[in-house]
């Protein structure tokens, strides 16, 4: 009889219920794991708590051997298209309390690095994005071994515009997937990619009907798996090898600029300097103004 016990695995009901606040999960009986990013029940705005979560849900879901493919998607028909201001002045602005310099480390460096890192090297199984609509922080959805986009989908990064280094991994994930000199100038201009495009250049697998995004998206997992576990496991390691490498040879030191960057010009994360970088673009980004208004209005209360 062994000496010590096995520590118990995450369980799906607990890490669920854990994790309610940012994802909302669905899993079938054959371990294929659903997540819907999420803020308040409506479209993600993006916040400093979601920022940790991400990395805490994949090292969760990782190591929950019940699960064997990872659908990830967002609610209300967009990736991400603005942010929750608030709570990056909780640990941005001295004024709310927040601590710059610890944020920084911890919040930025550190929980950054990591939503990334723990995706490839934490999820051992095929993880499968279905991008919908309009999103910013799209290389948390496109460094996954499959990515398909809604018709309708809208790829943008403009760390540049905002007055930041493109450093968090989206500009490993753009110039990996787009190609050199088309990557590094959709960063340079803060260049709408549309779906189209985005398959042209090799940055998603294939369109879909906007109403048919996540249908598409569990026809692939039924593909997946139909082979057996340690096929497509192993299969999920070899396909990652270029993940990883640009993970040691990219992350760290790009993230370090962003920091210093974040440090010497003060840039902080506010949804008005969207609004700023919408009204100085005009017509180019008129459709977002207008989306922003109709489906961006959240209660501050909670329950």
């Amino acid at each position: 009889m062994a000496l010590t016990n096995w520590l118990p695995t995450p369980k799906f009901e607990d890490y669920k219920e854990f994790f309610k606040e940012h994802f909302e999960m669905e899993r079938r009986e054959d371990g294929v794991l659903f997540v819907c990013m999420h803020t308040l029940g409506g479209e993600v705005q993006w916040n400093a708590q979601l920022h940790r979560a991400i990395w805490q849900l994949f090292r969760t879901i990782g190591s929950d051997p019940e699960n064997e493919v990872l659908i990830f998607t967002a609610k209300g028909g967009h990736w991400m298209r603005g942010f929750d201001t608030e709570s990056w002045a909780e640990i941005e602005e001295p004024a709310a309390g927040g601590d710059q310099k610890r944020a920084t480390y911890e919040n930025m460096f550190y929980d950054g690095r990591n939503m990334l890192i723990s995706l490839i090297h934490d999820v051992e199984f095929p993880t499968i994005c279905a991008f919908p609509g309009f999103g910013f922080h799209a290389e948390i959805g496109l460094m996954m071994d499959i990515a398909i986009a809604s018709d309708d989908a809208i790829i943008i990064d403009d760390h540049y515009g905002y007055g930041l280094v493109p450093g968090d991994g989206i500009h490993s994930c753009f110039m990996e997937l787009a190609g050199l000199r088309r990557g590094t100038y959709a960063m340079w201009m803060g260049k709408m990619i549309d779906a189209k495009t985005a398959l042209d250049w090799g940055m998603i697998s294939e369109t879909v009907p906007k109403e048919k995004l996540i249908e598409r998206a569990y026809e692939i997992a039924d593909r997946l798996m139909s082979k057996p576990r340690h096929t497509r496991r192993m299969t999920t390691q070899v396909f990652r090898r270029r993940w990883k490498q640009r993970i040691v040879d990219d992350l760290d030191g790009a993230f370090g600029m962003e920091m210093y960057v974040d440090l010497a010009v003060n840039e902080r994360h506010t949804d008005e300097k969207v609004e700023e970088i919408i009204q100085a673009r005009g017509d180019e980004m008129a459709f977002l103004k207008e989306g922003r208004k109709a489906g961006m209005k959240f209660e501050r209360e909670r329950d």
